[in-house]
Formats: structure tokens, sequence, C-alpha cells
């Protein structure tokens, strides 16, 4: 006798990489969707971020002359370029089971590739806005090097792994509890006050004094981490004495390692609730 299966449930992100055709197909139709009746298409994902940066560097840099942090306009833009591929990750991996519920009901695929597949659409989104921002800085005095490309490839994996583990378990909640999609909303709205992408990193050591458990906390979130990551990849002042927060590859590991825990346990909360995505939805 056959081994019953249960609808849905397959074999988790490692079945995702071996339908990667599937995969590319769920990523080209969320691109088709977006930017359907657009005549630039996907070219906007190149204008936007190249216009943000120009208001910034104009706005920031040269009317209001910003100098408390040197090169503002791109340290600002580079802590933004990670904020906001972060949102739009975790934002549309919220919605993507709900959104995809006619596919859900109708046919058997790994239910893991449609969050993944928002967590790719934002990637492909972010190769521009990182193009732009090495363009700025290389305009605002910043020379590549070895550590600094490190630092940049470490903010990608770091942010794919925490949006790719966030948005499982989010995703199989938001099928049971519609009210998840509003939550998640409120906390990406404020979500750019919670690392150093506004402000410096000192004024919360100030704050919250030198050595202190929330000094500590925050320093340690992975999105402080990728941030501060991407800062010491593009930021041309970056490699000046006390630029940045000591402890830099430390923290790279503990959050790089969390987020893979936090990766293991969406893949089993995913897993645990896939089995009711057909009937709920």
């Amino acid at each position: 006798m056959s081994e019953l299966v249960v609808q849905g449930v397959g074999g988790g992100l490692a079945e995702v990489a071996r339908r990667r055709y599937l995969l590319s197909l769920l990523v080209r139709k969320e691109l088709r969707v977006r930017y359907r009746a657009s005549v630039l298409g996907l070219g906007w994902s190149y204008v936007k971020p190249a216009v943000t940066f120009g208001v910034y560097f104009v706005g920031l840099g040269l009317v209001l002359r910003q100098n408390t942090i040197a090169d503002y306009a791109v340290y600002l833009f580079g802590g933004l370029v990670v904020v906001t591929a972060f949102s739009e990750a975790v934002g549309n991996a919220t919605r993507s089971v709900v959104t995809n519920g006619e596919l859900v009901r109708k046919v058997f695929l790994p239910r893991e590739l449609f969050p993944v597949a928002s967590v790719c659409v934002a990637g492909v989104h972010l190769l521009p806005q990182v193009l732009v921002l090495v363009v700025g800085a290389l305009v605002s005095g910043w020379r590549p090097d070895g550590v600094g490309v490190l630092a940049l490839l470490a903010c990608v994996v770091l942010v794919a792994l925490l949006s790719t583990g966030l948005g499982l378990v989010l995703s199989a909640v938001d099928v049971l509890f519609r009210d998840v999609e509003n939550v998640v909303d409120l906390v990406l709205a404020v979500i750019v006050w919670t690392s150093p992408v506004l402000y410096p990193t000192h004024l919360v050591e100030s704050l919250l004094g030198p050595g202190s458990w929330g000094f500590a906390l925050y320093q340690h979130s992975p999105l402080t981490v990728a941030v501060d990551l991407v800062h010491r990849a593009t930021w041309p002042a970056a490699t000046a004495p006390g630029a940045l927060p000591d402890g830099l590859v430390g923290r790279t590991v503990v959050a790089l390692a969390t987020s893979l825990v936090l990766l293991a346990v969406g893949q089993l909360v995913f897993r645990r609730l896939s089995g009711r995505f057909a009937q709920e939805l």
C-alpha cells in the first residue's frame, strides 16, 4: 500500500531547490504583474533609486549641508537599500500564500515556492539599487576593497536568509489570521528607525549606555548588522578610525547563525501549517 501524502506538504526548501524552473516561472509572473502596461517595465527599478539618490545627494548634501555624518547621502541611501529590500521581501512574502490561493487549492507544488519567489523578486529589485549605490559612492570618493566586497556579499546573504525565514513563518500564519498582514505593515513602516540608517550608532550608545544589554541587543540585531555591513562596503568614510562599531565580524557571524536558526524554524512552522492551507483558503 502506498503512503498517504498530505496535499501541499513536500520536501520543503530542498524541494524548492529541485524545482528551480517553477520558482523562475513564479518570479517572472510576479514581475509581469507588477510592470503590466508599463513602458519602462523593469527599468523603473533603476530609475527610482537613481532619482532617490539624486534627491538625497542634492537636498541633504548640497542644500541642507548635512555634515554631522560624512557623505551622508551615501550613508543614508546604503541603509535604505538594505531596509527597502528587507521590507519588500518580508511584506510580499507574508501575503504570498494568500495571494496565490487559486494555485494552492488546485495545483500540487511545494507551498514554500510562494514566499521564496517573493524574496527572489525583492532580490531582482535589489540589484539596480546596489548599482546606483556603488555609482553614487564612487562619485563621493569611495574606492572598493576586498573587505568591502566581502561585507557586501555577507549583507546580501544575511538579508536573504532573514527575509526567507520570517517570510515562511509569517506567510503560514497569515493564512490562518489575516491580521498578520496589517501588523507586518505597521512594523515595516517603523523598522527604518531600528537600525543605523538615518542616524549614527553612537547616538544609540549614548542613549542606552555603552555596555548595556539594550545596546548589545540593538547592535546584534541582524538588520543592524546588515546595515553596518553595507556601510562598510560602500560608505567612503567607513575605513576611518571609529567610523563603524567594533566587533562587526563577530556580530556578522552571530547574525548569520541567528538567521539560519530562524530559517529552520520558519521551515518547521510552514511545514506544520501547510496542510491546512487549502481548506483555509
